[in-house]
């Protein structure tokens, strides 16, 4: 039994995934590539790619690594890398990201900024 849970953390490339018909309140935390297709309201942080599939609505704040938006987002995306816009996406909120990609179609409400500071990801001490 060992040797299976050895070599399924060993496993590089997983990624998560919220299927199509679920909806998930809360807070989100992921070291790995995340896919959403179905609800999320609340924030997520996540290290690697999110993918919000076409059938997602998210309602909350986004930090991310690289992110490709075919849904629906409600609040401000944080992204240290690449943002892509598909055509199908819509999102209401400020974006802040080193680069951008834009394709015809894209809905996009809100301010944008190409320059991105990595200190913006670390907590804030008082």
């Amino acid at each position: 039994m060992a040797k299976n849970k050895d070599a399924i953390s060993a496993n590089s490339g997983t990624h998560n995934v919220l299927a199509s018909g679920t909806k998930l309140i809360g807070e989100i935390t992921s070291e790995e590539d995340f896919r959403v297709d179905g609800i999320i309201e609340g924030n997520i942080f996540c290290k690697g790619k999110i993918i919000v599939g076409p059938t997602s609505t998210i309602i909350g704040n986004i930090e991310c690594t690289n992110i490709e938006l075919l849904g629906n987002v409600t609040g401000n995306i944080l992204c240290s890398n690449t943002v892509v816009l598909r055509a199908s996406c819509i999102i209401s909120g400020d974006l802040k990201t080193e680069v951008i990609e834009i394709e015809p179609g894209a809905k996009f409400e809100g301010k944008c900024s190409t320059y991105y500071q990595q200190k913006q990801l670390e907590p804030q001490m008082e």
